[in-house]
């Protein structure tokens, strides 16, 4: 339970500490004072999310720290799954520096917010208005059913597999259309594929028949420029240039010895005349190769037109992107033809969770069902305690066609308040107070089967007066005696019924306002009560009925 709030820079709270006990706790104050201001500064050590504009002072950090006494309340798991220290006497601290930086430690060891609202959650209800709405909403409705059936572990281990069904389930839709759409197309991409493969295309190849009917194309006129090229070399009629080049050499010759570069000249000479004699041979020998071939030259012109016309079909620019495009149509072919082994695959999987569901989803409903009778009984029986003698209290539990996150239920909350009318929807036909009674009667069973430390009301008597608010104080007085309740109110029937008692009031520091709070003393109380009777202008007869309160039994 919570033994101690110290709360500093947040919103008009400058510096507060606070002290709890055990029991029935009432805060009171006039409107505006900032009771719900303490609630959210709590919610920030419960894992809340908060920045910068929280801070009253702006160059100053925020601290909020609670002391929680939380030996017997079956916690050691958790600190041992987030490695953390347990202490009896645990302290959760939340830091917001003036940069918007937020910080949260759990005895001084730094946590997630999803750690801090994780033992929040164990460790404190906080109930609002807010939550009285919920009673409008189905999901709601069930939750609190479970957490009476006790089907935790079994909603666990429903929801993996529901999870992992999910997943299966959108996978096979996904594969069946798929697979639908594709078969449609399979006998367009084997054609596509016969095609190519039945042309044998081969890397490379439109390069070399390219060059091939260049070569052919033009071989008459090839072989005459080479066959004139030869005979300026070699002719026998003396003006070829090899027997010219032979009398340049014999004349270099005569002359060698007379000058100093004879010598190097006449070299020079033999060295043109073997590199001509050279290439007059190899002239010779390609103008004799050289064959013009128009049956080859058709062939190639032929299988040009085949490559250039499936270039054309498939919109692409050379033989490597559609030797790359037939290997992604054999693909697809094959990814076609495999889908049908993957979709019995996944059906066997898709059916396997889908048995698993049915199973659990029944041991969940059967525990829901059985407990239905009891917690009708106890609503009921509460009811009746809070000034309702004809409140019929009924829970609907009728199954879904498909699966959901909660199984195969969907719960309904009836409620009647006249003895002639039955039960219906609790959302259509309650008040706003009669949702708090069925809220309170709710909270008063739920927080004992779930061991939980700390409950905080924040009005849950919204609705009612006179002696219903005085049954709204007992039953909380009752909570209070096996567990630590905290209650934000405006009713002086229920105020008188706590064991300790504070307000929450402003006040003005340096032209500013800020909240504090204040535990009274008993002759404080007795004020307070009064005031919460009367009004500003407390009277004598007001101060008379607050000590008449405050005398009557709190159990």
């Amino acid at each position: 339970m919570l033994v101690k709030l110290f709360v500093q820079n947040y919103a008009l709270i400058k510096s507060l500490d606070l002290e709890l006990e055990k029991g029935l706790t009432i805060i009171t104050g006039e409107t505006g004072a900032g009771k719900s201001i303490l609630l959210g500064a709590l919610s920030l050590i419960l894992g809340s999310r908060a920045d910068v504009s929280v801070l009253l002072e702006k160059n100053r950090k925020c601290i909020v720290e609670g002391s929680f006494r939380i030996d017997g309340y079956e916690l050691d798991d958790f600190f041992e799954v987030n490695e953390l220290d347990f202490e009896p006497l645990t302290t959760i601290r939340r830091e917001i520096n003036p940069a918007g930086k937020s910080r949260g430690f759990i005895n001084d060891t730094p946590v997630t917010l999803t750690v801090l609202k994780d033992i929040g959650d164990r460790l404190i209800d906080i109930h609002s208005q807010h939550q009285t709405l919920m009673l409008r909403d189905n999901s709601f409705h069930l939750s609190v059913i479970d957490s009476f059936a006790g089907t935790t572990g079994l909603l666990e281990k429903y929801r993996q597999v529901y999870q992992n069904f999910r997943r299966l389930k959108k996978e096979l839709n996904e594969l069946t259309e798929m697979s639908d759409k594709n078969k449609a197309d399979l006998d367009y991409y084997q054609f596509q594929l016969e095609e190519l493969d039945s042309s044998k295309l081969v890397a490379g190849e439109q390069d070399d028949l390219e060059k091939e009917q260049e070569l052919l194309s033009h071989a008459e006129e090839i072989k005459i420029a080479l066959s004139n090229a030869s005979h300026l070399f070699s002719s026998d009629d003396g003006n070829s240039i090899l027997v010219m080049l032979r009398e340049v050499k014999t004349n270099l010759s005569k002359i060698m010895e007379f000058i100093p570069e004879g010598e190097g000249l006449l070299q020079r000479a033999d060295s043109a005349w073997i590199e001509l004699n050279d290439l007059a041979n190899e002239l010779e020998k390609m103008a004799a190769l050289i064959e013009a071939d128009p049956n080859r030259l058709a062939e190639i012109n032929e299988r040009m037109d085949l490559i250039y016309s499936l270039l054309l079909k498939h919109r692409l620019n050379d033989l490597n992107e559609l030797l790359n495009e037939r290997e992604k149509i054999r693909e697809k072919v094959v990814s076609i033809e495999t889908n049908d082994e993957r979709l019995k695959e996944l059906q066997l999987l898709v059916d396997n969770e889908t048995r698993l569901l049915n199973s659990f989803s029944e041991e969940i409903s059967e525990k829901r069902n059985n407990i239905l009778g009891d917690v009708e009984k106890k609503i009921t029986d509460i009811l009746k305690q809070l000034g309702m003698p004809d409140a019929k209290f009924k829970i609907s539990l009728s199954r879904l066609k498909d699966f959901t996150m909660s199984g195969i239920d969907h719960a309904d909350f009836l409620f009647s308040a006249n003895k002639q009318t039955e039960p219906e929807n609790i959302a259509k036909i309650a008040s706003g107070g009669e949702l708090s009674r069925v809220m309170l009667s709710l909270k008063s069973l739920l927080t004992r089967k779930n061991n939980l430390p700390t409950i905080i009301f924040d009005e849950i008597d919204s609705g009612v007066s006179g002696e219903i608010a005085a049954r709204v104080g007992q039953i909380l007085a009752g909570m209070g005696d096996y567990m630590q309740v905290l209650n934000i109110t405006h009713l002086p029937q229920v105020a008188s019924r706590g064991s300790r008692h504070y307000h929450v009031y402003k006040d003005e520091e340096n032209n500013s306002a800020v909240t504090k709070i204040k535990l009274l003393s008993p002759q404080e109380r007795i004020i307070e009560i009064a005031r919460l009777l009367s009004g500003s202008q407390i009277t004598e007869t007001a101060l008379k009925n607050a000590r008449e309160l405050l005398k009557t039994p709190s159990a």
